[in-house]
């Protein structure tokens, strides 16, 4: 009923902010001798808030098409590689010289939490001048059609042994935030059953592997509360005409107000601010906050089952840390890990992934070596810091390829 009563009001604003985007043009439309005076500007400041506040934000575009070597630019296309109903491969392929020492290979898993893979098109911009890029572009939900199946937890470890066995055991996969718990367990079942592609490394950063070690306010509201409130407060059935119809879904517009809420006095602040740079002509700080918004307001639906399975195997029961996760019957055994090396990353002020909850796989892997193995904090950085902005291309990203670097020298 909620999902139909948001599509609803959805469709019935439209005329507005059509009329609202309308008028912005207007009032910056230079025949228009209001156009350049305070109140026109701020007519012009007015509706397009509105009609930004108003809209349904698409999913981004990745929008790279050059990455910069120390032999000078070179162009870069996307390609699909692998493909599921529920999660796209995408390599960035290099135009690289044809005799361009071979790099690194790295596949980013990217969280499927909420915001689409685009919230790290900053790190794959990092990391692409020294490395073979890949990323998991997992699927809005709602747009999967329900005879397409479920998706889960265990789905989502299938699919990352079906990548890991696609792009061969050359691989060093990055996990950030959501994705540490899965691909965690991934590669210890592949340890366990001596399978042949076993990544040669795992970076997991900033990952709820143990919420129990200083957990943060996200992590005891899932305690707080029982698994069937989750299920009756928050899941809702996709309705027509979308391609999900009759898809049980957390929808992206609920995990978006939980988002604008932890925060929302900085939200308050930086539309006051929008608005303000608008009316003064300062675009270049108008468009970075468009920029972020545009990828931050951004949202997918999650299936029921991943969602469930998830909050109850990750935030309530705690089952990796403690040994006892599953993975259709399959005890999912840390220990195991012997050959895959362990680099695990965190933030000083993370928020959301309390510090010390990254570095327990650094515990329940007991067996992996000490010389394939390595613990990171970066000082002065909250969570998004640790996979994105000017510490991570200063400091934290070096590191990581430094870290696998040193490895494939070694395996070679």
């Amino acid at each position: 009923m909620y999902y139909k009563l948001y599509e609803l009001n959805h469709a019935a604003i439209a005329p507005v902010r059509a009329f609202a985007d309308a008028m912005r043009f207007t009032y910056v439309n230079p025949a228009n001798p209001l156009s350049n005076t305070p109140m026109g500007r701020a007519m012009n400041a007015g509706f397009e808030v509105f009609e930004r506040s108003t809209r349904r934000y698409g999913k981004p575009d990745f929008g790279i098409e050059t990455t910069e070597l120390e032999t000078g630019p070179v162009a870069v296309e996307e390609n699909v590689v692998w493909s599921k109903p529920f999660c796209d491969l995408i390599h960035f392929k290099r135009d690289l010289p044809k005799d361009h020492k071979p790099q690194s290979k790295i596949l980013i898993v990217a969280p499927m939490s909420g915001h689409y893979a685009t919230l790290l098109r900053g790190t794959v911009e990092t990391l692409l001048p020294n490395a073979e890029i890949y990323i998991t572009d997992w699927t809005d939900a709602r747009i999967v059609p329900k005879n397409a199946g479920s998706f889960d937890l265990d789905d989502y470890v299938d699919y990352l042994i079906d990548m890991f066995n696609t792009l061969g055991p050359d691989t060093h996969v990055m996990a950030v935030c959501q994705p540490s718990v899965p691909v965690l367990a991934a590669v210890a079942l592949m340890e366990s059953r001596k399978e042949k592609n076993i990544p040669r490394s795992m970076t997991l950063m900033g990952g709820p592997i143990d919420t129990r070690v200083n957990p943060t306010a996200v992590n005891e509201l899932a305690e707080l509360k029982p698994l069937s409130w989750f299920k009756d407060n928050v899941i809702m059935t996709v309705p027509w005409p979308l391609k999900g119809v009759g898809r049980r879904v957390y929808p992206g517009f609920l995990q978006l107000s939980g988002f604008m809420s932890m925060n929302l006095d900085k939200h308050m602040e930086a539309q006051q601010g929008f608005f303000l740079n608008l009316v003064k002509g300062d675009g270049e700080t108008a468009e970075k906050h468009t920029d972020f918004y545009d990828e931050y307001l951004a949202v997918m639906d999650l299936t029921e089952e991943f969602y469930l399975q998830t909050v109850d195997t990750v935030f309530i029961k705690h089952s990796l840390p403690k040994g006892e996760m599953m993975h259709r019957g399959e005890l999912i055994d840390t220990t195991a890990i012997k050959k895959c090396a362990l680099l695990t990353v965190e933030g000083e002020n993370d928020d959301i992934s309390g510090v010390g909850q990254t570095e327990a796989a650094q515990t329940i892997c007991p067996n992996i070596p000490k010389d394939k193995r390595k613990h990171y904090v970066q000082p002065n950085v909250g969570h998004y810091g640790v996979f994105n902005g000017s510490r991570f291309r200063s400091e934290i990203s070096p590191m990581i390829l430094d870290f696998i670097g040193n490895l494939d020298k070694k395996s070679a």
